[in-house]
């Protein structure tokens, strides 16, 4: 509303160029541990087949995230005289639209505009249903009537750019993080509760009886800032796809032996209990596991939203989609389940 540089320095700016060039590298390939367990499991798998083993390529990267403008609504500001403002000062709005208009309230963070538009729909709600609105004069009846309708229509896209505006949700997409490794066994209870509270405000934010504080807002923003979660479980299901699909093709290429269980030092069942029993087997196990329990929650929260702009709504589809077989969770389970049915065949085969 109205009422609404030396050569020191150089060096150093190269620096940090280079700095940042080299942390791009270092999140590209799959060098990490995780990829190390996956490699030994194969160099073991190709040994016990009797096969060479195989020169691993290196994973892609998951897509780049909307850019900002392709990721948020255009909402329209709404624009009021003071005196228009004042006239509905018994609906308790004039202090909240102070604050916001004031130096402080324009860079507000997205999370406490959200904050803003909401108590400002609450307040102009009950003020057009109680007897403040009967004594207004018809003017300003019909300019409350107007205003709570169009806050009411922008309330879920401030909502949604809330969210896909902030550096907390924006970060959990990071192309240039690294895969999750086997030995990080930080619970995920702090960030996938803040997935729920966030879910609940959404989809409680036309009750009136529910209250978001912002310090609970700003609390669940900082989990999820703790790390970009996100971005290396879907690298390291990349990582664990790639590295499956090529243990499956050892396996493959000693079915298709018709003298297979002749190059085996062991029975086929015994090899494939062995096997199970791989550390880099219970990793593929937990890694699902994780998996599945984050990206249901993503999934949870933004299916709380409206209807997403077309470039999200891609990048939800094709990077974070529960059901699309080329997405990276249906697509790592397809190859962890071809590596069982490979190991069965082989042990009914070989036994």
């Amino acid at each position: 509303m109205v009422a609404t540089l030396s050569l020191t320095v150089r060096w150093r700016r190269l620096g940090a160029v280079a700095l940042v060039i080299l942390l791009g590298l270092a999140g590209c390939g799959g060098s990490g541990e995780g990829d190390a367990m996956l490699r030994d499991y194969q160099r073991q798998l190709a040994e016990a087949l009797d096969l060479p083993a195989p020169e691993p390529e290196p994973p892609g990267n998951i897509g780049a995230f909307p850019e900002r403008q392709a990721r948020l609504f255009e909402v329209s500001e709404t624009r009021e005289g003071l005196l228009d403002v004042y006239a509905l000062r018994e609906c308790h709005i004039t202090n909240l639209v102070a604050a916001r208009n004031n130096q402080l309230g324009r860079v507000a963070p997205p999370s406490q505009r959200w904050i803003y538009e909401l108590k400002l729909w609450r307040r102009l709600d009950a003020c057009r249903d109680s007897e403040v609105a009967e004594r207004l004069a018809e003017d300003d009846r019909a300019r409350l009537e107007r205003i709570t309708r169009r806050k009411t229509r922008q309330l879920p896209l401030v909502s949604w750019n809330s969210l896909f505006d902030s550096e907390e949700w924006t970060g959990n997409f990071s192309r240039a993080s690294s895969a999750l490794e086997p030995s990080d066994t930080d619970p995920l209870d702090a960030q996938l509760e803040a997935l729920r509270w966030l879910r609940r405000a959404t989809l409680n934010q036309f009750e009136p009886d529910w209250t978001p504080e912002s310090s609970t807002l700003e609390g669940h923003l900082k989990a999820l800032r703790a790390r970009p979660l996100t971005a290396e479980l879907l690298r390291a299901l990349l990582l664990a796809e790639q590295r499956l699909s090529e243990a499956n093709a050892l396996l493959v290429h000693r079915l298709d032996d018709s003298d297979a269980c002749a190059s085996l030092d062991e029975p086929g069942p015994s090899l494939k209990s062995r096997f199970q029993d791989r550390p880099a087997r219970q990793w593929l196990s937990r890694l699902e596991m994780l998996a599945e329990r984050w990206l249901t929650a993503v999934d949870a929260l933004m299916a709380s939203h409206v209807s997403p702009p077309d470039a999200v709504a891609e990048y939800r589809h094709r990077w974070l989609s529960l059901d699309n077989p080329v997405a990276p969770l249906p697509a790592y389970r397809s190859a962890l389940a071809a590596h069982g049915r490979h190991w069965q065949r082989l042990a009914e085969r070989c036994s």
